[in-house]
C-alpha cells in the first residue's frame, strides 16, 4: 500500500532528483506522474493527484516547488481528508515562477488557504523563484509558523527530513569551507556544503506518524 506520494514542480523530477531516490527506495512510495510536466494546468495535475490519493487509505505528500502550489490547492477538495501530512520543500513563488516561464504555467491564482493537515516546509535562503519574505507569507498563510531559530540549525532541520523520510540519523557534517557560512543541508545521503543554506520554516501541528 502506498503511503507517500511524492510530486515533483515545473519540468518534473530527473532520475539523479532526490524524489526519485526516495521513490526507488521506499516502497510505499510513489511519484505523481503528470502528463504533462513542461507546460502545467492546475485542474490536469489536480485529476492526477486526485487519481494517486482515490488509490490509497490516506497518504503524506512529498512536495517540491510547483508541486507545493499543488498540495496548497488542496485546502478545501473532495480527496483533502485523505492526505495525512504534507512536506513542502522549496516552495516557488507563482508570480515570480511566470516570470520567469512566461506562457508556460497555468495554475489560476496561488492558493493562500489555510492548510487543514500538518505541514512543515522548507526553505532556502537565496532561492530566486521565492524570495525569504515571500516564503514567510507563503507558510503564515498555510497556518505554520515561521521559526528563524531553524535557519541556525541547519543539521536538526535535516535530520527532521531525513526522520519524515524514514531514513536514519547520520552523524553531523564537517563544517563547510565556504568563508562566512559554516552549515550544510543532508537530504537522501546527499550533503551539501554551502550555497544554497536552507532552514525549516515550520514546525508540524502535531507529531507526523512515520508508520
Amino acid at each position: 500500500m502506498i503511503k507517500t506520494l511524492l510530486i515533483p514542480g515545473l519540468n518534473g523530477s530527473t532520475d539523479d532528483h532526490w524524489q526519485r531516490h526516495w521513490a526507488r527506495e521506499r516502497p510505499a512510495a510513489a511519484l505523481v506522474e503528470q502528463d504533462d510536466w513542461a507546460c502545467p494546468v492546475l485542474e490536469d495535475w489536480q485529476e492526477r493527484l486526485d487519481e494517486a490519493l482515490s488509490d490509497t487509505d490516506g497518504a503524506f505528500l512529498v512536495a517540491h516547488s510547483l508541486g507545493c502550489l499543488l498540495v496548497a490547492s488542496y485546502a478545501r477538495r473532495r480527496l483533502t481528508p485523505r492526505i495525512k501530512g504534507a512536506l513542502l520543500v522549496a516552495p516557488c513563488d507563482l508570480a515570480t515562477t511566470r516570470r520567469l516561464h512566461p506562457c508556460v504555467v497555468q495554475f489560476g491564482n496561488e492558493p493562500l488557504d489555510r492548510l487543514p493537515f500538518p505541514s512543515l516546509v522548507v526553505g532556502s535562503l537565496n532561492d530566486h523563484y521565492m524570495s525569504l519574505e515571500q516564503l514567510e507569507r507563503h507558510v503564515a498563510s498555510l497556518g505554520q509558523r515561521a521559526d528563524d531559530d531553524r535557519f541556525r540549525r541547519p543539521y536538526q532541520c535535516c535530520q527532521r527530513v531525513r526522520a519524515l523520510a524514514g531514513w536514519p540519523r547520520i552523524p553531523r557534517p564537517a563544517r563547510a569551507r565556504h568563508r562566512g557560512d559554516p552549515s550544510g543541508f543532508v537530504l537522501g545521503g546527499r550533503c551539501h556544503i554551502g550555497r544554497p543554506r536552507f532552514g525549516c520554516l515550520s514546525l508540524p501541528k502535531r507529531p507526523i506518524s512515520r508508520r
